[in-house]
């Protein structure tokens, strides 16, 4: 028995709509097959690589957002305490290792069902939901990778906010 059936009756591909909105913003692209495309942008801390995927079962685009930061087996439980400690604070999306390749990678789905189309609006709010967090989080993941904090002491550097000027 099936208990979830779903149709797909779309008068077009959700990735037509990112592939428009990355036009649009001048963002280099790549669109590999029909339900997966690639951007890359650059960030105040890190290049990212951005991959946007249709997954068709389940009518959601998905959102991966990747950066060159290499986990190593040393600080691997401590990065992971840290992964687990931002998700805690993130309204919208996760943090994941992805272990086949040792990095740190953000997450997030748009769910489209019923045949529903991803709007511009929310195709720039899912990359600037990715981007933000990368961006807010990157030197806590740097902290604990390369100079060997704990991951509460890299969260709390990483998030300290200063106000005025000295």
């Amino acid at each position: 028995m099936n208990l979830l059936s779903l149709k797909e009756g779309r008068a077009e591909h959700p990735l037509d709509e990112v592939e428009r909105v990355a036009s649009a913003r001048a963002w280099v692209f790549e669109r590999f097959d029909d339900d997966e495309m690639s951007v890359s942008v650059t960030g105040r801390w890190a290049d990212y690589q951005v991959a946007f995927t249709w997954i068709a079962e389940v009518e959601a685009l998905h959102i991966a957002c990747a950066f060159d930061l290499k986990v190593t087996e040393p600080r691997r439980t401590e990065l992971l305490r840290l992964v687990s400690m931002i998700n805690e604070q993130l309204w919208l999306g996760h943090f994941d290792l992805w272990s086949s390749e040792h990095v740190v990678m953000y997450r997030h789905a748009l769910l489209l069902t019923g045949g529903a189309l991803p709007r511009t609006e929310q195709c720039e709010m899912l990359m600037k939901a990715a981007l933000d967090a990368c961006e807010r989080h990157f030197q806590a993941f740097q902290f604990v990778l390369w100079a060997g904090k704990s991951a509460r002491d890299a969260l709390d550097s990483a998030l300290f906010e200063t106000e005025g000027e000295a």
